[in-house]
């Protein structure tokens, strides 16, 4: 016990503390738990020392040892009272402390930054929180979600997404889901709870003990392991860091600018040479097999491609065809699964059916535009039969990433853009004008080309845009504070 304490105990203890000096004794006690066991003990002391003045009296001293002892009784009683009176006070504050607070907040307007949370079941409809809890767990939670804290070190979370960076003072967090518990051993992981389905634990650094519901045995998991809780067992699957907002992509977010991005998109539905535009907002289905999570945006809108089998169908432009083509998507990647990402595929691939267009990210994980029936023009240094950017597009974490391909069967040219920036040009020798019409997204031919990841809005005109434009689209579209 240092010397500041030893004095406010002690003044506490012979109840002459001052009411001034009760706070900064309650802010040392909280901060130390060695402190708080050596006040406690003393406290016992001062207890037992009461306890045996009382049956000292009560044994029948002389008059002036009697006076004398219940002088020091009355003192001691006092002493043990406010003992018991601080006692209670801490008690009291750590009983009401708030179990976390709200750090950061991005468009989660139910939950704005500075507010203290407790028990009691919580959702977010839209947006993202980052939450520090009282030991300093940072959880950062992506709409929809409804989750309950029990206390600083236990988190029910019912439905959503979550990443938790857990320090070593706070060696123990857990997370409980309905299909299974994670236990962390000082790391940092994430836990996606859909709203049907089984939970997911994904492991970026470090260790966690995950335990699913009924299994006979816990399971310890590593940085990179992954696995679906189902009941009785923990399947492993493949690691998607990239499908989680870390706190410091949070930090970088500016729902702000989403009325720019709808200007930009308003104004290419005005756009003559528009062939198709979508954003995922209209409360429309589309055939497919995938999962309808946040977009870019607070509240938007965006299909998630996980499994194999997963895709989107729709019809891009009818059979018809195009010498001059754009394709434009917001795209959220997690890995590379296949050997190639499915973003655009038109059907029917092969035979007679040139121009079809197929739109995909490789096994090198740059951008490859691919229209059947073309060729290279000659020296041209592509690895493949079809023309590929130069620029990676997949990035170790998550991020929203903007692609662009414009096509000129005339000129017989292929430009690629990655964040509103030129990569890189191709040309061709044969090139034939584009042909659109019924497509998919994600998986495609059998699993070979499957996409991992979101996509919150694609673009698709019958014209080439020129640098400015790409750039431009990118900038409105953007949802982070700087560019990259």
């Amino acid at each position: 016990m240092n010397d500041e304490l030893d004095t406010l105990a002690q003044s506490y203890i012979d109840g002459t503390l001052a009411a001034g000096d009760v706070p900064r004794l309650n802010a040392l006690l909280l901060e130390s738990a060695g402190a708080r066991r050596e006040f406690a003990e003393r406290l016992n002391l001062d207890s037992s020392i009461a306890a045996a003045a009382a049956g000292w009296t009560a044994a029948g001293a002389g008059r002036d040892r009697v006076v004398g002892g219940t002088a020091l009784w009355r003192r001691l009683a006092l002493a043990a009272c406010a003992a018991l009176c601080a006692a209670g006070a801490l008690w009291w504050q750590v009983s009401h402390r708030p179990f976390a607070e709200v750090e950061r907040s991005v468009g989660a307007a139910s939950l704005p930054v500075g507010q203290m949370l407790r028990g009691g079941v919580r959702s977010i409809g839209e947006g993202t929180v980052e939450l520090v809890t009282s030991r300093g767990v940072r959880v950062v939670i992506e709409a929809p979600a409804e989750f309950q804290f029990e206390s600083p070190q236990r988190l029910h979370m019912l439905r959503g997404r979550l990443a938790a960076d857990v320090p070593p003072a706070a060696k123990g967090f857990a997370v409980v889901t309905p299909s299974g518990e994670v236990v962390d051993l000082g790391t940092r992981f994430g836990v996606d709870v859909p709203p049907s389905g089984v939970s997911e634990v994904h492991v970026f650094e470090g260790e966690v003990i995950a335990t699913a519901t009924g299994a006979e045995a816990e399971r310890n998991l590593f940085a990179g392991d992954a696995v679906t809780m189902e009941a009785g067992v923990g399947t492993a699957r493949d690691l998607r860091s990239s499908a989680f907002i870390h706190p410091d992509e949070l930090a970088e977010f500016a729902a702000g600018r989403r009325p720019g991005a709808e200007a930009a998109l308003a104004a290419l539905a005005d756009d003559p040479s528009l062939i198709a535009l979508f954003d995922f907002e209209a409360d429309r289905r589309y055939p497919g097999v995938f999962r309808m999570v946040q977009g870019r945006w607070p509240g938007s809108r965006a299909p998630e491609f996980v499994n194999v089998g997963d895709h989107l169908k729709f019809d891009a432009g009818g059979g018809r065809t195009w010498p001059e083509l754009t394709l434009a998507a917001w795209v959220r990647l997690d890995r590379l699964d296949a050997p190639y990402q499915s973003l655009l595929h038109m059907d029917g691939w092969g035979g007679e059916g040139y121009g079809l267009v197929h739109w995909m990210i490789n096994e090198a994980t740059t951008m490859r535009f691919a229209v059947w029936g073309n060729t290279l023009a000659p020296g041209s240094a592509e690895a493949e039969d079809y023309p590929d950017s130069r620029s990676p597009v997949l990035s170790d974490r998550g991020r929203w990433i903007h692609l662009a391909t414009v096509y000129d069967s005339v000129a017989k040219t292929v430009r690629f853009y990655l964040n509103g920036r030129f990569d890189k040009q191709v040309r061709q020798a044969v090139a034939h004008p584009a042909r659109l019409g019924p497509a998919q997204i994600g998986n495609w031919d059998g699993g070979r080309r499957k996409l991992s990841g979101r996509v919150d809005e694609i673009v698709v005109l019958g014209r080439t845009m020129d640098d400015g434009e790409v750039r431009a689209l990118f900038e409105a579209g953007n949802p982070y504070r700087s560019h990259r």
